[in-house]
């Protein structure tokens, strides 16, 4: 008796362009079967299903929606300009980072900056992968050309300023005793205490969770601090945060106030809340609400008023309670570089804005 065929799997392409939207979504193994054979065994197919999954966890949601509109920008131009995105041609990317860095005003395209094009040319390189090609970045029509725009465009990296202890305090001090206040008075004190990314702090669970899809999840441990357990791109690590010296400055104290009033015995830490104030949504907070929550806390609390409204503005963000912390603590740098993650103490440098750094005198100790 014979076997059965093995089911075919159905292939839908967009008639019109099949590089518009976002397939695959990471590795579309589907397709890739779809191209290599033209069945795929019936006994396999749910192996399809669980494959696609760990290769879509291979990489964070922000990773992949960054991904995704590199490739539309990309196939844009292309439309645009009378080229083909498939199969990748060294000459045809070459002019689009050109294009890219000259700006396109017809289009109310900016010129863009050197990080972001080479963001681009990683999403183009990884979108190209995922579609059977291979994008040679070493190809002389892609290196020269971005040589020549890092050597023409680059600018000295601009950071965000760091805030300190004292300047988290007049922040913390704005915020009223409501919901709302008690849990983003929680993020800002972990935020900092921590040393977290906005996407860790968001990414936070109130207790482990096997199925979460989440960046970890914290333990609270009574009178001693608490411990924060996150998943990173090498790996778990864990961060302990002690409590504070008082309560109005202790992020474990905001953190249970947060909990307790909130409600919240399972999932995300951190939620939306609606707008009476008092219900507290299921899903997880954006990671943009602690760029915007640092900002607008700064400015009313009057951190660098010194200088002009417009350009405080830009000097604080998210990132700027991470390099707080690395700024204000006086201690060994390498605790300071383990509550990081930093693999070196030169990047932990870098988030030290007001580090002493003439320290250390070559001048001096070579005999001048």
């Amino acid at each position: 008796m014979e076997n059965p065929p093995a089911k075919a799997t159905k292939i839908d392409l967009p008639a019109d362009d099949p590089l518009d939207g976002d397939l695959p979504d990471i590795v579309d193994l589907v397709v890739e079967m779809g191209r290599t054979a033209p069945r795929v065994p019936a006994h396999v197919e749910d192996l399809v299903e669980t494959a696609k999954g760990y290769a879509n966890a291979a990489n964070s949601e922000n990773t992949r929606d960054a991904y995704a509109k590199d490739w539309r920008h990309f196939t844009s131009w292309c439309r645009r300009t009378g080229f083909d995105p498939l199969p990748p041609d060294s000459k045809t990317i070459g002019l689009y980072i050109s294009a890219c860095a000259r700006g396109e005003p017809k289009h109310g395209s900016p010129p863009l900056s050197v990080a972001t094009i080479e963001r681009r040319l990683s999403g183009l390189a990884w979108n190209f992968t995922q579609r059977g090609f291979v994008m040679d970045r070493a190809d002389r029509h892609i290196a020269t050309v971005l040589a020549g725009i890092r050597r023409k465009h680059a600018k000295p990296p601009r950071q965000k300023e760091a805030v300190l202890g004292d300047d988290l305090l007049a922040m913390i001090a704005t915020l009223g005793h409501d919901l709302r206040s008690l849990r983003d008075r929680a993020i800002l004190l972990l935020g900092f205490a921590g040393g977290l990314r906005r996407s860790e702090i968001v990414g936070l669970d109130v207790t482990r969770e096997e199925n979460s899809d989440g960046a970890g999840w914290i333990e609270i441990f009574p009178d001693k601090g608490v411990l924060v357990t996150l998943r990173g791109k090498t790996g778990w690590r864990e961060v302990e945060v002690g409590r504070g010296s008082s309560d109005l400055s202790c992020p474990v104290a905001a953190l249970e106030g947060w909990i307790r009033f909130g409600r919240i015995a399972r999932g995300p830490l951190f939620r939306r809340i609606f707008k009476d104030n008092k219900t507290v949504d299921v899903g997880r907070l954006s990671d943009k609400h602690v760029a915007r929550l640092v900002k607008q806390t700064a400015l009313a609390a009057g951190v660098r008023s010194d200088l002009p409204e417009g350009e405080r503005g830009l000097l604080f963000a998210g990132h700027s309670l991470r390099s707080g912390l690395a700024s204000s603590a006086e201690i060994e740098e390498r605790y300071v570089q383990k509550q990081l993650g930093h693999s070196s103490a030169e990047m932990t440098r870098k988030y030290q804005r007001r580090r002493d750094r003439f320290r250390t005198n070559l001048t001096k100790a070579s005999g001048l």
